[in-house]
């Protein structure tokens, strides 16, 4: 496995002082003819190929289009882990990161950091990290060209995917310490982003940045939010405080839930922006950076949805994720028409075990009066529902593992297209879990890009080499 050895050196122990050893910004970034200015990434946690059909199935029908199907460019790509045929969450977001194949847990280290969970002391928890080295990730090195940079998600923003973008660690679990790597000057800061840090973060997550005696998780003492303000950071917590964030260049970081957002049919949309909303604040205020911008934008519940195994969920939130990309390749081709100088690539970082079953006739999108993909399998050409060996129905889509097993003969299973069609329905598995431990698949995955270089991407790569053809593309 090759480590990039920009960073090397600088070990876990040092992470704090960390200092990027990219190109230092100069100035003005002028265009350079060939390369992307600005460039968003796209993650949809957990979109396998299975879960992205249904939801385009679920939103617009067989026939319909969603936004990520749009992108003219496409790839296949292999998500196995340094040390796993199936991946977590941290290993293939930091791989895409820094083009270093991670071990399962770890967050943009080095190939041989073992990923060791912290202990805890009290209510804080302690990294036992003693092991690895930190590298590079697109993030810190478009900072280090004077890019602005800025980091959207849907779950906390100490969570594994958008962690991978700004800081390193042996263990996902060390949130509080992920948090503190965002506040420039202090303890625990991950100077590789440069003296004044990122440039917008929204999300979820209040609780990593709150002292225990405010309600908060951080059993240090500190009120990071007000660090960052003390900093010229402008704070927001709700929608309108979110919409009110004027197009500058003060940095600003809005998080909108004590942990993650709630699932998008049951968001608050007062307390809770949509990912579409803060994507085009992000762009918003990231575009006014003279030398262009990177932007992470991860649509993180899509994968909550399928460890509970409630379909339903999961294919409104890859809707919503959707949504986000549209507004993307809206507003950009405003700025910037034909994307001359924009390069935009969506993918999802692991498969889950989401099954479509066959060969039920074509149902078309979802209504109120229509379960289509929700709903039950039946038989061509008299539309009757299927039955089993047992004589049940079951449903279109299932899991392969997941909490709801029929134990023994589906004999008496008691189903109907609108119990299948349920907000929190789960689907039945083949292999019975703990409730809400459903599994991650092993499955390569779909990558859609679109704007400047998008042809790079083609057939069938590694999670390491997206890593490599964005860095040549935006010449970082």
């Amino acid at each position: 496995m090759r480590i990039n050895t920009l960073a090397a050196a600088c070990t876990l122990a040092a992470l704090a002082g960390c200092a990027s050893t990219g190109p230092a910004a100069t100035g003005v970034r002028p265009a350079v003819p060939g390369q992307a200015k600005n460039v968003i990434f796209f993650l949809g946690d957990g979109m396998g190929i299975n879960t992205l059909t249904a939801a385009r199935i679920y939103a617009v029908g067989e026939e319909g289009e969603l936004a990520i199907d749009t992108l003219p460019e496409s790839a296949f790509v292999k998500t196995f882990s340094n040390d796993a045929q199936v991946t977590d969450s941290a290993a293939s977001m930091s791989a895409y990161m820094t083009g270093v194949k991670q071990n399962n847990g770890v967050i943009s280290m080095s190939s041989d950091t073992r990923s060791i969970a912290p202990t805890t002391e009290g209510n804080r928890s302690v990294s036992r990290c003693a092991n690895g080295s930190a590298v590079p990730t697109l993030a810190e090195l478009a900072k280090a060209r004077g890019m602005a940079a800025g980091v959207v998600t849907t779950t906390s923003v100490t969570d594994a995917t958008p962690a991978a973008t700004y800081a390193h660690a042996c263990h996902r679990k060390l949130e509080q310490d992920i948090a503190a790597a965002l506040v420039p000057g202090g303890a625990g800061y991950n100077k590789a982003l440069g003296s004044a840090g990122l440039d917008l973060v929204f999300g979820g997550g209040a609780q990593q940045f709150t002292p225990l005696d405010a309600g908060g998780k951080r059993a240090d003492g500190r009120n990071l939010l007000g660090e960052l303000q003390n900093k010229g950071w402008r704070v927001a917590a709700n929608t309108a405080q979110l919409q009110a964030l004027a197009p500058n260049g003060q940095p600003a970081i809005g998080l909108f839930a004590p942990n993650h957002f709630k699932y998008e049919a049951a968001r608050d949309p007062v307390q809770q922006p949509a990912l579409a909303e803060m994507t085009a604040k992000a762009i918003d205020i990231l575009a006014n950076n003279p030398n262009g911008f990177f932007l992470m934008v991860e649509g993180g519940l899509i994968d909550h949805a399928l460890h509970a195994t409630v379909a339903k969920r999961a294919l409104q939130e890859t809707v919503a994720y959707n949504a986000a990309i549209q507004t993307a390749l809206d507003k950009m081709n405003k700025l910037d028409p034909g994307l001359k100088n924009t390069l935009i690539v969506a993918t999802a970082d692991h498969d889950h075990t989401l099954l479509i079953n066959g060969y039920s006739p074509r149902t078309g999108k979802t209504t109120p009066t229509n379960a289509g993909v929700l709903g039950l399998v039946r038989s061509l050409p008299d539309g009757k529902v299927r039955l089993d060996k047992d004589g049940a129905p079951f449903t279109i889509l299932g899991f392969g593992a997941g909490e709801h097993r029929i134990q023994g003969s589906r004999k008496d299973v008691k189903l109907s297209d609108d119990i299948a069609a349920g907000d929190d329905y789960h689907q039945e598995a083949v292999v019975r879990t703990r409730s809400g431990a459903g599994i991650h698949g092993g499955a390569d995955v779909y990558l859609g890009a679109a704007g400047a270089n998008a042809e790079l991407f083609r057939g069938t790569i590694d999670n390491t080499r997206v890593f490599d053809l964005i860095k040549s593309a935006a010449g970082l």
